[in-house]
């Protein structure tokens, strides 16, 4: 959703999101990774759905992966927790997207890291 309107109500849907996972899903789902951040949400113009993008960060690969598969499990469950905090006719259908963002940053940082310390054995 472009403009402003659609820039604060993605952050807001952003918020309070992030703050039902990591309340309310938590307590429900004990067995979901420590670290869940909300990286940002798109939302549609006429607030049908929206696009949740989330970056789960765990040591153990299978935990993570479990972990996002429960929230997109609980998508209900947090629309309807959603629906309590929001004051809007119409709350969107959430489909959540996993954003791996964070760890291609870090492939990179591994990469440009190698090329400077292949420079310096060099020199």
């Amino acid at each position: 959703m472009k403009g402003v309107r659609g820039e604060r109500l993605a952050g807001e849907f952003q918020k309070e999101i992030h703050n039902i996972i990591n309340n309310k899903v938590k307590a429900k789902e004990p067995s979901l990774s420590v670290i869940i951040s909300v990286t940002g949400a798109d939302v549609a113009p006429d607030l049908k759905s929206a696009k949740v993008f989330i970056s789960v960060y765990d040591t153990d690969k299978a935990r993570a992966e479990k972990s996002f598969e429960i929230i997109k499990e609980n998508a209900g469950f947090i629309r309807r927790e959603l629906s309590r905090v929001m004051t809007l006719r119409t709350v969107p259908e959430l489909r959540f997207i996993l954003d791996t963002s964070m760890e291609y940053g870090q492939k990179i940082d591994k990469l440009i890291y190698g090329l400077e310390s292949k420079d310096e054995r060099k020199d």
